[in-house]
């Protein structure tokens, strides 16, 4: 057991909102005297509701322990001591707070905004505000930096995803579902306010007042609904520590990527380590990664965080480990991009030439075929550290859609794969990709080779037995394929069995594109099919000391 440590503890503080409403927030502070800088969380999990009364089963797997430990946020027992005031806010209509729940919406961050404005105004904090955790704890600090309160000074969003339509709603136009049906009544519903329907008061409403499960079912495209909910990322001024997890390619990963490349930010530095969700936060090297950022932008403690500080941080994969490995910039400078051709006719993936000289064609069942293309064993180690992209030519029989799934695996010499841990602590793949085939037009602005964005306003049919070219956004990734290791794409008409946190399974969104039938894979000339992938030459720089994620 650790010993108790002294800290003021005040609870369901007051928390004014623009509109009257009145928010409700424990703030733990030095028992000493003068103000420190604030760290804040403002969400929907329950301020109130112990680490492990939330989810035991984590807990267990965490090292750090506290009498105040909190889902996904920070542990005052262990940052108050080192001279900040900690603040969790319940947002709105969830936990002590009440009013109309608003998920990922306009009001919520505009809420954000004005509690960040409330804790820099106290007696007890310094008016500096920093924003630190994780999930959903992060997800909003994108957007409120990106509403500039006065009071914020540093935004630490760990795995968190910036974009609701691409990274947590539908994965390339598909629905994914499973996630969000589970979290709801697991994480929401049971914490949300439940009044009586009679109350006229305006900022207060009944339990279901806001469903966003329903919500994202009901628009398959970035419409308004999603529209009103895209964050600038181009106005966060303050500094930034984006720390995301290479295997959380389902949901946060991307977003912790756009968001550092997106952020307006001056100062801003990117992190990605590897394990699950929760372990790495919580791990005592993470905490004082943590605190040297903070110490520098809310302390002004130069040394903590050097000018020097290198911008990106990567835990380079090895199938037994991996190691951390300081980068100057993302993607990487020297990154060989290097075309692999499909052949349909070997099965093969070949960095040689041009492709293969002769058409040909392969062919899975829907709705729940795969077909798997591999390269050579590599003749040495061979990193793959970056963003990737398929190049596809592409054709279904029967349907006038088609969805595929895209994962990367890594196969040792004896054709075992190799898994990796993705954020759920499960055995994964590499990486994955998706896309709804009618959702293939890209917005030619927005997207580069090794990373195409797709607008998602509207459908493009497919015909059926007609091919048509497709690009595919690859989720990033790093990994070190070992001498005699092969590199496996999978190409498929549905979830792998590893995916299970995060299905796209609902049959409404699936009922046209997994209809039964057969799904075509073109290659050879003028239908050049490839998977683009960022190879990062052998040198001096090559990731050295394996040693476990932080």
């Amino acid at each position: 057991m650790h010993a108790p440590v002294e800290l003021i503890h005040m609870t369901d503080v007051p928390v004014p909102m623009r509109d009257g409403t009145v928010l409700r927030a424990d703030v733990f502070r030095p028992a000493g005297p003068g103000p420190a800088p604030v760290i804040m969380t403002h969400g929907p999990y329950g301020k109130d509701i112990h680490f492990e009364d939330f989810n035991a089963h984590a807990y267990s797997l965490v090292t750090e322990r506290g009498r105040y430990m909190n889902w996904e946020t920070v542990n005052p027992e262990w940052w108050v001591p080192r001279g900040y005031a900690v603040v969790r806010v319940d947002q709105r209509g969830t936990g002590k707070s009440p009013g109309r729940m608003e998920l990922q919406g306009p009001g919520e961050h505009r809420d954000y905004y004005d509690a960040i404005e409330w804790a820099g105004t106290q007696d007890w904090s310094t008016g500096r505000v920093g924003l630190l955790g994780i999930s959903y704890y992060a997800i909003g600090q994108w957007h409120v930096a990106a509403l500039r309160p006065p009071h914020l000074a540093a935004i630490v969003p760990w795995e968190g995803a910036c974009d609701l339509y691409r990274e947590w709603a539908r994965h390339g136009g598909i629905l994914s579902n499973s996630f969000t049906d589970a979290w709801w009544p697991r994480q929401i519903t049971g914490n949300q306010q439940a009044l009586d329907p009679g109350d006229d008061n305006p900022g207060r409403a009944v339990a279901g007042n806001a469903e966003l499960p329903r919500e994202l079912r009901e628009h398959p495209f970035a419409d308004a609904y999603f529209q009103e909910r895209e964050v600038d990322l181009s106005r966060i001024e303050v500094p930034v520590l984006s720390c995301g997890n290479w295997g959380g390619y389902s949901l946060h990963l991307r977003g912790n990527i756009e968001g550092y490349l997106g952020a307006g930010s001056a100062h801003k530095w990117l992190e990605v380590h590897q394990g699950n969700h929760f372990t790495p936060f919580y791990a005592e090297e993470s905490r004082e990664y943590q605190k040297r950022f903070l110490d520098r932008w809310l302390k002004d403690d130069a040394d903590a965080w050097p000018d020097d500080e290198p911008p990106v941080r990567l835990f380079v994969r090895t199938a037994d480990g991996g190691a951390f490995r300081a980068e100057r910039e993302w993607p990487l400078a020297r990154t060989r991009w290097q075309p692999f051709h499909l052949d349909a006719r070997t099965g093969s993936l070949s960095p040689e030439g041009d492709g293969p000289r002769e058409n040909a064609e392969t062919s899975y069942p829907a709705p729940d075929g795969a077909v798997t293309f591999l390269t050579a064993p590599f003749t040495e180690d061979t990193e793959v550290t970056g963003p990737l992209a398929l190049h596809l030519w592409a054709e279904t029989d029967t349907a006038d859609d088609m969805d595929l799934f895209v994962t990367v695996i890594n196969l040792d010499p004896s054709g075992r794969e190799v898994p990796c841990e993705d954020a759920s602590g499960r055995p994964g793949p590499v990486t994955k990709g998706w896309l709804r085939m009618s959702h293939r037009a890209l917005d030619e602005d927005r997207s580069l080779p090794h990373r195409p964005f797709h607008p998602h306003t509207g459908a493009e049919p497919v015909k059926p037995g007609e091919p048509f070219r497709a690009a595919v956004e690859i989720m990033p990734t790093s990994m070190v394929f070992a001498r005699g290791h092969r590199l496996g794409l999978v190409l498929g008409a549905a979830d792998r069995a590893e995916g299970l946190r995060f299905l796209h399974d609902d049959p409404e969104d699936r009922a046209a594109s997994a209809a039964p039938g057969r799904n075509i894979v073109h290659t050879g000339p003028g239908r050049e099919s490839y998977l683009l992938l960022p190879v990062i030459p052998a040198g001096p720089t090559r990731p050295a000391d394996p040693s476990p994620a932080a």
